[in-house]
């Protein structure tokens, strides 16, 4: 199948080559377009998961979530079928992993949940899930975590909504659902980053969700240069030094070159 990505500007892999080679402290920003190719649907995209199936979006909503047993046994089901417990991490985890190798990234920051960056060998001291993870389960009552297979294997034995095994309140993914706010920690460290960056490199990203989008215009605001990567144009190309469009798994280890 012919893909649907535009052909990658050679001049504009060069250029954002150059950036990143001579760059000493770079933070990344990654999108769900980094895992397309790993076989992880994006959300909004033409095959986005709630474009097909907008009624999806409710299993992530938090009022809705808690207040629907219906829900929660609904999102339990699919939580089962999701394709991250079948993918890997493709070329372009791996090249943002040998970036790092390299001493210079100073920060990894993904919208992602599915845990591939650290699959791609990325040490977690370097990275923040600013939207959680699904590899874990979170209790709304006690607030213990765990891992989320070992809760899915209690779905599959016949539970279908398990509560907290600790105090018997209602489990979650430990995702930021709608309607909930993110880890000031973690919010205010990927700005800091942004701001003390002298390259910022967004990978797979709309750029249309906030505030983690501010990474962009703050990092080009105190004179970093800033680099994207994406297979469709984004709300911020006009900020960018170089933006590149194509496939991100083929142009990505070849704009970092390492």
């Amino acid at each position: 199948m012919a893909s649907t990505h535009p052909a990658a500007d050679a001049e504009a892999i060069q250029r954002a080559n150059a950036l990143i080679a001579s760059a000493r402290r770079i933070v990344v920003l990654t999108g769900a377009g980094l895992s397309t190719d790993s076989g992880i649907p994006d959300f909004r995209g033409p095959d986005g998961v709630w474009t097909r199936n907008p009624e999806a979006e409710r299993l992530s909503t938090i009022d809705t979530y808690l207040g629907s047993a219906d829900v929660r046994e609904r999102a339990w089901r699919a939580r089962m079928d999701h394709p991250a417990w079948q993918a890997d991490p493709n070329p372009g985890h791996d090249a943002i992993t040998g970036l790092s190798r390299t001493g210079r990234l100073a920060l990894t920051v993904t919208q992602n949940i599915d845990g591939l960056h650290l699959e791609a060998g990325l040490p977690a001291e370097e990275l923040v899930e600013i939207h959680g993870s699904m590899r874990c389960v979170r209790c709304v009552g006690c607030g213990i975590t765990s891992p989320m297979q070992a809760t899915l294997a209690r779905v599959r034995s016949g539970e279908p909504d398990p509560p907290c095994e600790l105090c018997g309140g209602i489990l979650k993914s430990a995702t930021i659902f709608f309607g909930e706010a993110l880890v000031a920690a973690d919010l205010n460290r990927a700005l800091g980053a942004a701001k003390d960056a002298d390259l910022l490199l967004a990978v797979g990203s709309t750029l249309q969700v906030y505030p983690v989008a501010d990474m962009v215009p703050i990092a080009a605001s105190n004179g970093a240069s800033v680099v994207i990567v994406n297979g469709e144009p984004t709300a911020m190309d006009d900020m960018a030094d170089v933006v590149v469009l194509g496939s991100i798994s083929e142009v990505l280890p070849a704009i970092v070159n390492l």
